[in-house]
């Protein structure tokens, strides 16, 4: 294998691919990406047998082959070569890539790529296409209450599924780590129906959200029972689904929660973020009391005082009051695009829905906290 390509392209691909990586790993060929060079392009792949990542790069290849080179650091020799400069590739069949740059030049071990896993394949029952927006919304409004609890795994993703609302069929994103729950909606798109609902893992779900940044195209969305993949521009990410069952999330939703408040969000967010700043580290614990037009939010803790602050809002119910943790109301309310969130209250011990003012379709439910 011999070929020329141009450094920022080069770098870009092996910062997507390397990324999947793991930095530990008890199998050698793992912390390697496979290079493959045919026609006019480059293909660059990296798996850890649950994730597996293929992206193309135009290069200008002076003789077809394949090998497989460390990718940590591959990925650092070329993130130090100059901007703007030629990167030559060579590997001659010794179990060696030569890396030149101007005057630099470096020498890689190789594994065979007949060692490297394939993991790629298979047939898919569904498949379907999405705007890249549209992706990134699914994600980024639900990923922040992905669990992070190993022993429930099966909360330790993003559920997608079909969900039926007032007869029209929506594609629905569903995360939740026992304490919050977050749940986005979009039309079901055109291929979707009779799709499985499926748990797309924390590490797939960052990496694909890493990679749709840079695109304004169509992402296609292929699904079997076992796996999902996303195809676009130059890239495919295919990933093993979590195997378990997602729960009944429906029944955690309130359904009879009539004492409404709305406030402006962003008078909300800085004020919750200055009084947590008194609270303990453990609980952070934030106190907020209902009472006429008027919103009181405090925090104490034994060691640094106490704090409180008022705001106004809208609302026409009973006092209440009632505690959250003060980082949970943050990550919510840094996702809701309205000026105004609504929040919809039954009582000091029930679960909280939040929601943007204007915002149809996605809902957050949090639960309280004793203070």
């Amino acid at each position: 294998m011999k070929l020329t390509i141009e450094r920022t392209d080069l770098l870009r691909s092996l910062g997507h691919v390397q990324s999947v990586v793991e930095r530990r790993n008890t199998i050698p060929i793992l912390s390697n990406v496979k290079l493959d060079a045919t026609g006019d392009k480059l293909s660059l792949n990296a798996t850890d047998m649950d994730l597996d990542i293929v992206e193309h790069v135009p290069a200008n290849i002076a003789t077809p082959g394949a090998t497989t080179a460390p990718a940590l650091t591959f990925f650092e020799i070329v993130r130090k070569l100059p901007d703007g400069s030629q990167v030559e590739l060579e590997a001659p069949g010794d179990g060696k890539l030569t890396i030149r740059a101007g005057r630099s030049r470096f020498t890689l071990s190789c594994l065979p790529t007949e060692d490297f896993p394939v993991m790629s394949g298979g047939d898919y029952a569904h498949t379907f296409s999405l705007p890249a927006a549209d992706l990134r919304e699914l994600i980024d409004r639900t990923r922040f209450a992905i669990s992070t609890e190993e022993t429930r795994y099966y909360l330790n993703g993003i559920y997608l599924h079909v969900f039926d609302r007032d007869g029209t069929p929506m594609l629905r994103s569903v995360s939740t780590d026992g304490h919050r729950l977050a749940s986005v909606e979009l039309p079901l798109p055109a291929g979707a129906a009779g799709m499985p609902g499926v748990i797309v893992p924390r590490k797939t779900v960052g990496e694909i959200r890493k990679l749709i940044d840079e695109t304004g195209n169509d992402v296609e969305i292929s699904l079997s029972e076992a796996k999902i993949r996303f195809s676009f521009d130059d890239a495919v990410l295919t990933s093993k689904l979590i195997d378990g069952t997602f729960p009944d999330y429906q029944r955690v939703i309130p359904t009879g929660n009539d004492k409404e408040m709305t406030v402006n969000r962003k008078a909300l967010s800085d004020a919750v973020d200055r009084v947590s700043a008194i609270s303990s580290e453990k609980s952070r614990a934030v106190k907020l009391s209902i009472s006429g037009d008027t919103l009181t939010l405090s925090a104490s803790s034994a060691e640094n005082g106490t704090a409180q602050e008022e705001i106004e809002i809208s609302y026409g119910s009973d006092t209440v009051e009632i505690g959250f943790n003060s980082g949970y109301l943050l990550d919510i309310a840094r996702q809701i695009d309205s000026d105004t969130a609504v929040f919809l209250f039954a009582d000091a011990a029930s679960p909280t829905i939040i929601r943007g003012s204007d915002e149809v379709g996605t809902i957050y439910v949090l639960m309280p906290m004793r203070v």
